[in-house]
């Protein structure tokens, strides 16, 4: 194999001391397929747009056993994570009460959300054209949707008041599009600037033509370990259109390492006497 050249050491720190980021989507509607995800797309475009990128995903059913064990996960890590679906005031929500019980905290109604639900009470009823009655049974349910945990803050809902809130670095929103990616950004842009464009990353890569990943697995494994805090990608196809068999093989990372990191790979490739396509980079 090809003798792969030393790298720089760089001064900054890792993009792994930075917390991850995670999306959980709950609903029964995206697991039956009556609804389609638009979530996990829309999430890594906002992530993307200020330099980070999302980790994982988990979707979850309206099964309060399960969206607790999934948040008492979210709660135990380092992570910032944004919770979307189920914090509404019908008997398939569950997810208020699920974070709390995850926490071991009791449910509170947050007087900030209240006044934003009954402000939000007020503006229907001044539309209807009816009375405002503060006490009326309907009006007493809806400010089920200002119970959170503990300790939890609000997020700001522009879309019709009713707040979702956030417990530590886990935020939950509700699952209209329409509300929950306004509120999604707001959290980012208040809370994580600090985290934007925290460092320069970038992604370059080479259509491999009519290569085997297993042929190529040690490569991969030897320029992860020489330049360390780079990934390599591989994702294989095999039937495309324009280039048939091929895998597109990559580095991502800090820009300063993926700029010693491909021309590696590209060197490395020659020693296996590779076919090469088109190279693509992404920023």
């Amino acid at each position: 194999m090809t003798q792969l050249p030393t790298p720089l050491r760089l001064a900054t720190p890792p993009a792994s001391a930075a917390p991850g980021f995670g999306l959980i989507i709950v609903g029964d509607e995206i697991l039956s397929g009556k609804r389609a995800d638009k979530h996990l797309p829309k999430v890594i475009e906002l992530l993307k747009a200020r330099g980070l990128q999302l980790d994982y995903v988990d979707y979850v059913g309206d099964s309060p056993e399960r969206i607790t064990a999934t948040l008492k996960r979210a709660f135990a890590s380092n992570d910032v994570v944004f919770s979307c679906g189920g914090i509404g005031a019908t008997p398939d929500d569950h997810t208020r009460q699920c974070a709390a019980s995850a926490l071991g905290l009791e449910l509170v109604l947050h007087p900030q959300a209240e006044a934003l639900i009954r402000q939000r009470m007020q503006d229907l009823a001044k539309e209807q054209g009816t009375l405002y009655e503060a006490d009326r049974p309907d009006n007493i349910h809806r400010l089920n949707m200002g119970v959170f945990p503990v300790g939890a803050k609000i997020i700001p809902n522009p879309f019709n008041k009713i707040p979702g809130f956030s417990w530590g670095a886990v935020h939950f929103v509700p699952g209209f599009p329409v509300m929950a990616w306004p509120m999604i950004e707001w959290v980012l842009d208040t809370h994580y600037p600090q985290l934007f464009h925290r460092s320069d990353w970038t992604e370059k890569s080479v259509i491999v033509l009519g290569a085997m990943e297993a042929t190529l697995t040690p490569l991969m494994e030897e320029i992860e370990r020489v330049y360390a805090g780079v990934k390599v990608f591989s994702l294989p196809s095999v039937d495309h259109p324009q280039y048939g068999r091929h895998i597109e093989l990559g580095v991502k990372g800090e820009a300063a390492l993926v700029g010693q990191a491909y021309p590696a790979l590209l060197a490395g490739l020659q020693g296996f006497n590779a076919r090469l396509g088109p190279e693509l980079v992404q920023k």
